[in-house]
């Protein structure tokens, strides 16, 4: 198997130290490939960056209309939070909702990853909670489908419960990729996690950007759900992530979502597109150095996304004297041409 491009690469004395193979593919919701590096066509696990595809189901379910669940339940549905203050407020809100509680959750308990509110808790002694877990307002949305399904609570993050059955069909239809046993995992937070291309994926996120490919209900759900995330970008992610920092300076324009082991999924508005990309080992610090780079050459950002794109295109590495050493920077690889 020919090995995928070299998308970034860490610098040290003028010579590259360290390079980050991967793939990634620009697409349009009818599944021209607009821009492509690397093998796009490989099953890759998405991980979290398809929460806002998985959402569908609350739509799906009539969990949406049944709870009344507002804008800034979505986002969190949507969310790999930092455990903010803000976003712990939410997902109680949002588990007040639906008449359950932190209990119910079967995210798993870890420490949030924002240190202020890491070092808030251990200050006080008090232990993390699953509502703590980066993926708790997803699950939150997960136990309000089950609901309105009129299915069990418990247990709804086995591959077999309805939850996860319904889910699976948002995938499909919105990747248009044939999911099957043999390429899936359990993700991070115990739920399916399953593998799909990056083709799919690109296409997926085009589809949910505009609509277009998708039923009129789906597509109804998808653009509240985009709406939603990009409305409140805080609530996505958290206090300096690229998640949150690109999609509030786009203004709408951006839905961009990451996973974990190196996977960034979005779309753009104007033009209409989506991307999936992929960073072969894993590297997070790379996966959003390429995003930002792929983001910058495919979306025409204004003086303002740019500004913002500048910060994470180009990393560069100090010494613990403060001593600059390096950089990571992006190949051309990383900058497709539309």
């Amino acid at each position: 198997m020919t090995a995928n491009p070299i998308l970034a690469e860490v610098m040290r004395g003028g010579r590259a130290e360290s390079v980050h193979r991967g793939a990634l593919c620009v697409a349009g919701s009818d599944g021209k490939v607009l821009a492509e590096t690397g093998n796009i066509d490989r099953s890759v696990f998405p991980r979290s960056a398809v929460k806002s595809i998985q959402a569908l189901a609350m739509f799906r379910s009539g969990a949406v209309d049944k709870f009344d669940l507002d804008d800034e339940m979505l986002a969190l549905a949507c969310a790999s939070h930092r455990g903010e203050p803000a976003h712990i407020a939410g997902v109680k809100r949002f588990l007040a909702a639906i008449g359950l509680g932190t209990g119910d959750l079967e995210c798993g308990a870890h420490p949030p990853t924002d240190p202020a509110t890491r070092d808030a808790l251990r200050a006080v002694g008090e232990a993390p909670s699953p509502i703590y877990n980066t993926c708790s307002g997803k699950h939150a949305g997960m136990l309000a489908v089950a609901k309105a399904l009129g299915a069990s609570t418990k247990g709804y993050v086995q591959p077999d419960h309805p939850v996860q059955q319904l889910v699976r069909q948002c995938l499909e239809s919105v990747t248009g990729a044939a999911l099957c046993e043999e390429r899936c995992g359990t993700d991070g937070c115990s739920i399916p996690t399953w593998a799909i291309p990056l083709k799919a994926l690109a296409t997926g996120f085009a589809r949910m950007a505009t609509g277009e490919g998708l039923s009129a209900a789906d597509a109804a759900a998808a653009g509240r759900l985009v709406d939603a995330s990009t409305s409140h970008p805080y609530l996505v992610s958290g206090t300096g992530k690229i998640d949150t920092d690109l999609m509030a300076a786009f203004g709408g324009r951006l839905m961009l979502k990451g996973g974990a082991e190196g996977v960034y999924c979005g779309a753009v508005r104007d033009p209409d597109l989506g991307f999936a990309l992929k960073i072969d080992d894993g590297n997070m610090q790379a996966a959003e150095l390429v995003a930002a780079s792929l983001i910058e050459a495919i979306a025409k950002p204004d003086a303002r996304a740019k500004t913002a794109l500048a910060e994470r295109t180009l990393v560069k590495n100090r010494n613990w004297r403060g001593v600059e050493v390096g950089e990571l920077r992006p190949t051309d690889a990383a900058r497709p041409v539309l």
